[in-house]
């Protein structure tokens, strides 16, 4: 298939993503406070080979070149979060003036060069003052995060109309409240429920700010979701692959869509719901989002395992099955990506979808100045042909975006894992365009595509 970016359609919107911790560094300057995934890097053993976000992309200075390079790949949009201890240093209370400046010299900088920008709102980096004080597990926090939000909102939004509220909330609960492998590094399943309950609220409360405080604005928040496939037939394997896809895939976005928690499908959720009296809370947790995130990097085979807590559920990995993976052992599987949209895309509610985050991780070289990395290429030749292959069948997907402009920190990975259509050499913070960025400046070009 000789794909074109025209066969999606003239506005169509195509851009790339970025998180706040994982590119800007000055994390110890210009008023910033330290966030939780500062704390969380000086932890030992948290982080492969100790890296942190101290430096990162050195985004903070070189954002200039930066939106320059998302122009000359082609990209019409530029996605980026705010970093909520940039501007409130303490998560609360005093504003820092240069932090509030900053992202005004990033917003003006993408509509100078003839970017949109898409704000993220929260990208996991809670200031860590608030996370003594509990984070997301405390009742406190939904306060704080209705002031975070209405700040933004009142500061920006008569430039920035298009908002995403929360990026990935099963990914930074579960990691970082249950598992403890993200910051803040809490474990238990009190935590989680506690942390899940307060960020379902969160995301309603902050798409609600934003319809209120600003004016023609373009609502949105993001969900990671991964295909979950049984290994087997077997009752056993096919009860615990819906376990996952409880938690995996319906556990936010169902009380967005007024519909509660999925209960029904796990008596875990019955009992959560039960134990917090989320039946008072239905309400709040609705909103009518403009278009709904979609996240996907992998899906998930899951066999039945009787000696995990709980879940009672087990991963078998790509690799073990002989399938195609990526650096970071995640299975391709493009026919997967097809059946998770399909799969939002049949919420009844669920009107526009985006693919805000899309890509891969592979073992990139600079040799001679350049990086050949065919592998990213035709990922994501795979990825978009069955995307666009959904988009022919009817579903309203209206954007993509890849993840990532730029090789960063890639939380617990530290800065080995490269997603970047652009190569950094972290000592130098020289960027150096992969042939992938080459690909898709091609693809988006107007002129000659391949």
């Amino acid at each position: 298939m000789n794909m074109l970016a025209k066969d999606f359609g003239d506005d169509f919107l195509w851009g790339v993503a970025t998180a706040a911790s994982q590119i800007e560094g000055a994390a110890t300057t210009y008023g910033r406070g330290a966030s939780i995934w500062d704390t969380f890097s000086k932890r030992n053993g948290k982080i492969k080979k100790s890296h942190n976000p101290e430096i990162a992309c050195d985004f903070y200075h070189q954002y200039k070149t930066d939106i320059a390079l998302v122009k000359t790949l082609g990209f019409k949009i530029f996605r980026f979060s705010i970093s909520w201890s940039r501007i409130l240093p303490e998560g609360r209370g005093s504003i820092n003036a240069e932090g509030i400046q900053f992202y005004h010299h990033v917003i003006d900088e993408c509509l100078k060069q003839g970017i949109t920008p898409y704000v993220t709102l929260y990208h996991w980096d809670l200031p860590e003052t608030l996370a003594k004080h509990g984070g997301w597990t405390a009742f406190s926090i939904n306060a704080d995060f209705i002031a975070f939000v209405t700040l933004c909102a009142k500061t920006y939004g008569d430039k920035v109309k298009n908002w995403i509220v929360i990026n990935e909330p099963f990914g930074f609960t579960s990691l970082g409240y249950m598992l403890g492998i993200h910051a803040p590094g809490e474990t238990g399943l009190t935590n989680f429920f506690s942390a899940v309950k307060h960020t379902a609220l969160a995301q309603a409360d902050g798409g609600k700010i934003l319809r209120a405080e600003v004016d023609n604005a373009n609502i949105g928040t993001t969900f990671s979701c991964s295909e979950i496939i049984p290994y087997t037939q077997n009752a056993s394997d096919l009860l615990a692959a819906k376990r996952i896809d409880c938690l995996m895939n319906r556990l936010f976005i169902e009380p967005t869509l007024g519909m509660g928690f999925p209960t029904a499908g796990w008596d875990v959720l019955e009992k959560f719901a039960v134990s917090h009296s989320l039946w008072r809370y239905q309400e709040r947790m609705t909103f009518d989002f403009d278009y709904i995130g979609l996240q996907n990097y992998f899906p998930l085979v899951i066999k039945y395992n009787a000696f995990i807590p709980v879940i009672q559920a087990w991963e078998v990995k790509a690799k073990s099955r002989k399938k195609p993976h990526t650096a970071m052992g995640w299975e391709i599987n493009a026919e997967s990506f097809y059946n998770i949209i399909k799969q939002f895309a049949a919420y009844p509610k669920v009107k526009n979808i985006m693919i805000t985050e899309n890509g891969a991780a592979f073992i990139d070289k600079l040799i001679a100045g350049r990086v050949h990395d065919e592998d990213r290429i035709e990922y994501f030749k795979l990825y978009l042909a069955a995307m666009l292959k959904a988009k022919n069948e009817g579903i309203n997907i209206t954007g993509y975006m890849a993840w990532t402009l730029m090789d960063n920190f890639e939380w617990a990975e530290g800065y080995d894992a490269r997603f970047g259509l652009i190569y950094n050499d972290f000592k130098t913070q020289e960027r150096t365009i992969k042939d992938s960025g080459l690909w898709w400046k091609d693809f988006l070009s107007e002129g000659n595509r391949k």
